[in-house]
């Protein structure tokens, strides 16, 4: 969105050119050697104060950080435009790349600095978009297509990512930034160890293709980096046959050893192409708030929701193991054999495995339907203190029992779904930055709340409690979208890998720039 006051083109430039100096209180001089100066991306820089109302929020409605403007960049080039720009300052500006706005705590905003809309390069042709490889095997795809479009994209090919995250409408640069988790990542691992090339805008303005074989240590500093060291602005995505269906199962327990010891067997199978292990796993809570589905899905039959309720009831927590099996024209004969044998002697409660037949995309989209419910009902922008957090196997067991039938059960405040379920260290890169504990199985656990704009602060609270829990009882908790304020909770965060986090900062922003909501060099 251009900034919208009636002057002719070259005095809004002007005006805004000196409008961000003046307000931010950076110099007139910039290096213009490299690319192109500020005053060629004028036209993008919004002080529509709708625009700046929009990046000053997130999904998490939480934090509100006010930036100076707003970049609708048509072009690559427009945002390295901007951040040579500030890089090239006397007082540098921060600057915040912003995708779909999914993140709950402010750490994709620049307070008195610049938010870049990402999305806006949709708009334009001049962004990567989505293309697909002759041969299939990969697609390029720009940094602000959302993942629901790179599915529909690829399956038009015949093929498709095979590392998903449960929701779909978020940035391929967001969740790239942070790791990109789901049911898959026990077998695939997560989106960040799913990319065969990326380029990316370090905070020097450099463009800078990268992949495992060249210029590495950015290519691993940026997934999972959290936005500190630069804009993805492209990937190179490894695609998959794509299965047509697939066959969803849950089944209840209301036992939780045998939850997690039926979990941990499933994802012992786990060859990227074993044909026998299961493509998608994940656990889930189940409490006495309401209807046993929730905005995830509607898949329980209506016909069983009294039994499931009254369970509920009964043992106030019930544990849901949810998984699926894909097929397509050469394996659907055999698809319910194999899905037999992988389920065979696990300890759900007899009369409680409930079956779906369904489109793969209607599948992997499962979170629309939910979504649209929320909106219409008026559910969705509302406050979302979330907390996700990876917990070492050895320390499930003890997390159950303090936090699940502990801590949420005494509050009774819990709305929204509660995910518990297993990943495979060996499936993750720990040359990448993202953090995860040190055992080779780790669950990890969200506690997806919606709230009222009056009342988030009670579950605030809880998530605090847990945290506090999890120190008390030396559980090695690792915070996943992680939410700290100050520096030396970031240096407890990443442990043994901050020394290599901090010295990538210097090296690819050492002007401390890029993605001041993180709080991890910008702290104030």
């Amino acid at each position: 969105m251009a900034v919208s006051f009636p002057i002719p083109s070259y005095f809004t430039a002007i005006f805004i050119i000196s409008r961000l100096m003046s307000i931010i209180g950076i110099s007139k001089h910039w290096n213009n050697k490299l690319l192109p100066p500020l005053d060629n991306i004028t036209d993008k820089l919004s002080l529509d104060p709708s625009a700046i109302e929009s990046a000053s929020q997130d999904f998490g409605h939480i934090v509100k950080s006010i930036p100076k403007a707003v970049l609708q960049p048509s072009s690559i080039a427009d945002i390295a435009s901007l951040i040579n720009f500030s890089y090239n300052s006397s007082i540098p500006f921060t600057i915040a790349a912003k995708g779909h706005g999914h993140s709950v705590r402010g750490q994709a905003m620049a307070s008195d600095g610049v938010v870049v809309n990402m999305t806006s390069m949709k708009k334009h042709r001049n962004g990567t978009g989505i293309w697909v490889s002759n041969d299939g095997v990969y697609a390029d795809v720009g940094g602000e297509q959302l993942w629901i479009d790179v599915l529909n994209a690829t399956l038009k090919h015949g093929v498709a990512p095979v590392s998903w995250t449960d929701y779909l409408y978020l940035t391929v640069g967001g969740t790239l930034s942070n790791g990109g988790i789901s049911g898959q990542s026990f077998r695939y691992g997560p989106q960040i160890s799913n990319v065969y090339e990326m380029d990316v805008i370090t905070g020097k303005a450099e463009i800078v293709t990268c992949s495992p074989n060249k210029n590495s240590e950015l290519f691993y500093a940026a997934l999972g980096g959290l936005g500190q060291f630069g804009i993805i602005t492209r990937a190179r995505i490894p695609l998959e046959p794509a299965p047509k269906r697939v066959k969803w199962i849950r089944m209840l327990y209301n036992d939780f050893t045998a939850f997690t010891r039926d979990q941990e067997l499933l994802i012992s199978i786990n060859g990227r192409h074993d044909s026998h292990a299961l493509d998608y796993l994940e656990g889930s809570l189940l409490m006495d708030h309401g209807s046993p589905d929730n905005w995830r899905s509607s898949f329980f039959p209506p016909k069983h929701h009294p039994k499931i309720t009254s369970s509920i009831t009964n043992h106030r927590i019930i544990y849901c193991l949810e998984v699926v099996k894909h097929y397509d024209d050469q394996t659907q004969n055999t698809v319910d054999k194999e899905l037999e044998q992988l389920l065979k002697g696990l300890s759900y409660m007899p009369g409680f495995m409930f079956e779906k037949d369904v489109l793969y995309a209607e599948f992997l989209n499962r979170v629309l339907r939910g979504e649209l419910k929320a909106r219409s009902e008026g559910l969705w922008d509302v406050p979302h203190p979330w907390l996700n957090l990876f917990i070492p196997k050895s320390q499930i067991e003890g997390f159950n029992d303090g936090v699940f039938k502990g801590i949420v059960l005494e509050r009774n405040i819990t709305t929204g779904p509660v995910l518990v379920y297993p990943m495979n260290r060996k499936k993750w890169d720990d040359r990448m930055s993202a953090v995860i504990p040190d055992e080779e199985i780790f669950y990890t656990v969200g506690f997806l709340h919606s709230s009222g704009f009056d009342d988030w602060e009670a579950f605030d609270d809880q998530n605090k409690e847990i945290l506090k829990f999890c120190e008390d009882a030396g559980i090695g908790v690792k915070q996943y979208l992680p939410h700290f304020t100050s520096k030396d909770e970031w240096v407890h965060h990443f442990g043994s890998k901050w020394e290599t986090f901090q010295q990538r900062k210097f090296q690819f922003d050492p002007k401390m720039i890029l993605s001041p909501g993180q709080r991890i060099f910008n702290n104030n």
